[in-house]
């Protein structure tokens, strides 16, 4: 699998995210006018838009273009059923509950099979979770010192309302699928769907 070694507030601030939707770092003042220095065309600003859901996700080109076809052939809009696809993946899932720093760390922990679904262990990142699934965390991993400090760590950290939480048994349901207004961070999928449909 290709990995990226670029780091991690480089590539944010290329793309204009804040470090805090990667889960890594404080919240810093953003320059306002970075990146309309130089002229971007339309293209460009397609391109970035795509770049930018990739790199969150940490999802590859491939990948990520097989999740446009499948959402281009849902009902409603292929940006927002994209959206939710991405949003729904069991790293992203267990990253939105807490117990992960990161998006990264959360793939890492599902690959190592700590979570179940609906009490069948899952160690699939890209496995997408439907309304009414419950993820929780092993019995066996709830005795590790390692998901202990995450869970002080991510103490903080909101929850998203399609989640319900059970912060006691480190479990949660999903109450819904989650849309576009659920993110905590700006995105302009249109022109992601217009730089897929030339």
């Amino acid at each position: 699998m290709a990995v990226s070694r670029e780091p991690i507030l480089k590539r944010c601030k290329a793309l204009g995210i804040s470090p805090m939707v990667m889960g890594v770092g404080k919240e810093t003042k953003r320059d306002p006018n970075a990146n309309k220095r130089k002229k971007v065309s339309e293209y460009g600003l397609q391109l970035k838009e795509k770049q930018k859901l990739k790199f969150i996700y940490g999802v590859l080109e491939k990948q990520f273009h097989h999740y446009f076809e499948l959402a281009a052939k849902m009902e409603g809009q292929s940006g927002a059923n994209l959206l939710t696809m991405l949003e729904s993946r069991l790293d992203n899932v267990v990253f939105r509950m807490g117990l992960s720093m990161t998006r990264r760390e959360a793939r890492q922990l599902v690959v190592h099979g700590h979570f179940d679904v609906n009490g069948k262990r899952v160690d699939i990142p890209s496995y997408r979770i439907k309304e009414g699934d419950v993820i929780s965390l092993r019995e066996k991993s709830k005795k590790s010192v390692k998901f202990k400090e995450i869970v002080e760590a991510t103490a903080g950290r909101l929850v998203p309302t399609w989640l319900d939480m059970d912060k006691d048994a480190l479990s949660a349901k999903v109450v819904r699928l989650p849309v576009k207004d659920d993110l905590d961070y700006e995105i302009e999928e249109h022109l992601i769907v217009e730089l897929y449909s030339k």
